[in-house]
């Protein structure tokens, strides 16, 4: 198949960008503790990925109490505000683009990030499926069980929508393109909309509505700040990990599509969950999806570029997002304009080794 669709331009909201081809968001864990500040280390990585269409970043907590993974990088304060106003000034020099996506891990944390209490998520339980990283008394990391979390009171969930929207704000201080709500992969919101993590009885559980009521409350706190034509959000429907099940996959999806409708925001990002084992979205399902939303599409998972380039002839997609060939490929654009060849990843690096496996992997 002749790949050229993936290379035309497109428009997401008020910015034109030069392909289709979307750095999907991806933790690393690269930046120090404590303090979760960007170093020149993440801006030379950043800088090197600058020819994607978009670069959605490393998911960035809102809060110390919302992290569950060491090295996970932060958005909250005003050092790490400084530090990816470096980055986004960088890859804006390259001509690249960039949307920060925040989040909160909710349940899959630990003790340790927590001053010695408990993580929170929607209801009281352990985790038994999720693990999160801690760096040990002797200096290394280490991957250990997610302590059991506490559910939220009322008063602590209008105080998580009101750091959404405070580090949204530190998103455009910075100057990032676009903000993302990171809604999927199984941390706070979609813990929210899984009935296996959410056992409330009040207004954030029981009902469908109730189960997405945090999700768009998040996105109706972000939108006081960040213009829609900035705003993205990333949603994973059927998503099996960290203890997620929800029994009403499909419904919620497309339910909380036509709520990003119809507040206009522009672009939908949607990460399937056949790369982590569970169900491959069907063509119908993604059918269901454009009908109930009508900004920019964006799906990531094993997308080759036959795969992606498919996609967007459809008319299912109008962008695609690639991961694990990012971290491998910095340059590939390139590489994939000319049909390879790729670096393949070293697994053992993804979460954890400096510069080895994160800025050191070769270009054409």
């Amino acid at each position: 198949m002749a790949v050229e669709k993936l290379f035309t331009p497109i428009r997401i909201g008020n910015v034109i960008l030069p392909n289709r081809i979307i750095m999907a968001p991806l933790t690393r864990c690269r930046t120090e503790e404590p303090g979760n500040i960007p170093t020149d280390l993440n801006v030379a990585y950043y800088v090197q990925r600058a020819s994607a269409g978009l670069i959605i970043s490393e998911a960035l907590h809102i809060a110390k109490s919302a992290q569950g993974y060491a090295g996970s990088a932060g958005l909250f304060t005003d050092a790490q505000e400084a530090g990816w106003r470096k980055i986004v000034s960088a890859v804006h020099e390259k001509g690249g683009h960039l949307s920060a996506q925040i989040w909160h891990v909710g349940r899959v944390s630990h003790s340790y990030f927590q001053q010695g209490q408990q993580p929170v998520g929607p209801s009281a339980m352990a985790v038994p499926e999720a693990k999160c990283s801690i760096i040990q008394p002797d200096g290394t990391q280490a991957y250990v069980p997610c302590t059991p979390c506490r559910g939220l009171t009322i008063d602590e969930i209008q105080a998580v929508v009101g750091q959404y929207r405070a580090s949204a704000q530190r998103a455009l201080n910075a100057g990032f393109d676009f903000v993302e709500e990171h809604a999927a992969n199984g941390y706070l919101l979609q813990q929210f909309q899984a009935d296996s993590a959410n056992r409330r009885t009040d207004r954030y559980g029981g009902s469908l509505e109730n189960r997405a009521r945090i999700v768009l409350e998040v996105m109706d706190a972000m939108l006081e700040v960040v213009p829609p034509q900035k705003l993205g959000v990333r949603i994973s429907p059927y998503f099996n990990i960290n203890g997620i099940k929800e029994s009403q996959p499909e419904e919620m999806a497309l339910y909380l599509a036509a709520a990003f409708r119809e507040r206009k925001v522009a672009y939908l990002s949607v990460a399937e969950p056949s790369w982590v084992g569970g169900i491959a979205l069907t063509d119908r399902f993604k059918e269901k999806i454009r009908q109930a939303y009508d900004g920019v599409i964006i799906y990531a998972g094993e997308y080759t570029a036959e795969k992606a380039e498919a996609a967007i002839t459809s008319g299912l997609a109008d962008a695609i997002g690639f991961g694990r060939p990012f971290i491998a490929n910095p340059d590939l654009v390139a590489r994939m304009r000319q049909g390879g060849p790729y670096n393949t990843v070293n697994t053992s690096t993804i979460y954890k080794g400096g510069a080895k496996g994160y800025t050191d992997y070769p270009t054409l």
